[in-house]
């Protein structure tokens, strides 16, 4: 196996190799290598991020999405600010610092309004940070979030293969655009979050290549990958899900890649594999994200089909993830969960 931490900066060829050579063996050598380079950024600590999804609205129709514009049998729900607020203050007394405030791109939820929640939880809340992930906005509009409070931005590129990117998104989205949005938030200051799909329609190991060669350019202090997985609703229904094994193993990779980067064990793990989330932190996950949003409307952030926990309380979720955090030798922490530098 390359050895990634000597050689960050691997050509196309390199990775395809890397990609393609992924056997048992190798697998397991390289989650090794994963956790003891965690452990020397982040020790056994697990950060945890409070997730409140407060729209499902979405004026994009991503083929893949289950909360695309054209699925009419969604069932559409807003949050207000009061709503908002009640599951942050339930989510800060289970020692939640960090809320991640995740929605489609919903036209409801203008500049003025963002900044007014942003600026609101940052002034009940000065020792948290605040997350969005709701999509591509131009540079003023990142800067007034920026200027508002907000630390953290999401933004996952889902492929950077240009064709790659067009099989997966309507003509009204462009690759082009997506690398400018994340560019423009590394300006701004935001710490940025992106990442990619496992599995998705017409992947191929030369569009994964291209993937880890724009996370070396990028340089993001957190990615966020998952297996794809189909939803009822979509031009994709009937495509084969990405697979648990794939994904931890990217996982693995990213981690020497980018050793103190923040790498969430996502429910698209726990979905897969009733262990999946737990085999993300053995594979070199540091975060995990436990459900704020109230329990009335999680059924409804339907993005792909059969996600786990949409019936518990957040005390359930939050209880259930540091018991199974504990049962690897790993524990939660009440702390922001800084990205820590290279």
């Amino acid at each position: 196996m390359i050895k990634l931490e000597n050689q960050k900066w691997l050509e196309k060829a390199e990775w395809i190799q890397l990609i393609e050579g992924r056997t048992e063996q190798t697998s397991q050598f390289l989650f090794e290598r994963a956790r003891e380079i965690r452990n020397r950024y982040y020790g056994n600590e697990i950060y945890v991020r409070g997730l409140i999804e407060f729209t499902n609205y979405c004026k994009n129709d991503c083929f893949y999405c289950g909360i695309r514009k054209s699925n009419q049998d969604a069932i559409r729900y807003r949050l207000s600010l009061e709503e908002i607020m009640e599951c942050c203050a339930t989510g800060y007394a289970l020692g939640f610092r960090t809320f991640v405030l995740q929605g489609g791109e919903d036209p409801y939820y203008s500049k003025n309004r963002m900044v007014e929640i942003i600026s609101t939880i940052r002034k009940q809340y000065e020792d948290c940070a605040i997350t969005l992930s709701i999509g591509e906005k131009d540079y003023d509009e990142y800067k007034a979030y920026y200027q508002a409070g907000a630390d953290r931005y999401l933004l996952r590129h889902e492929t950077a293969d240009e064709t790659h990117y067009q099989s997966l998104h309507p003509q009204s989205l462009s690759l082009e655009n997506r690398k400018k949005c994340l560019w423009d938030l590394k300006e701004i200051g935001f710490q940025v979050g992106t990442g990619f799909m496992i599995g998705s329609p017409n992947q191929t190991s030369q569009s994964l290549a291209r993937d880890m060669m724009f996370i070396s350019e990028l340089k993001p202090h957190m990615i966020g990958i998952g297996p794809f997985i189909s939803h009822h609703k979509t031009p994709f229904s009937d495509e084969i899900n990405g697979t648990l094994e794939e994904t931890l193993y990217f996982i693995g990779l990213l981690r020497l890649l980018r050793p103190g980067c923040l790498i969430p064990a996502t429910t698209a793990l726990g979905t897969i594999d009733p262990r999946g989330r737990e085999k993300g932190i053995q594979a070199g996950a540091n975060v995990v994200m436990p459900n704020l949003s109230p329990v009335s409307v999680r059924k409804k952030y339907d993005l792909y089909d059969n996600k786990i926990c949409t019936g518990d309380e957040a005390a359930e979720c939050r209880n259930c993830l540091t018991q199974r955090m504990q049962n690897i030798g790993h524990q939660i922490v009440i702390s922001r969960g800084d990205y820590k530098g290279e």
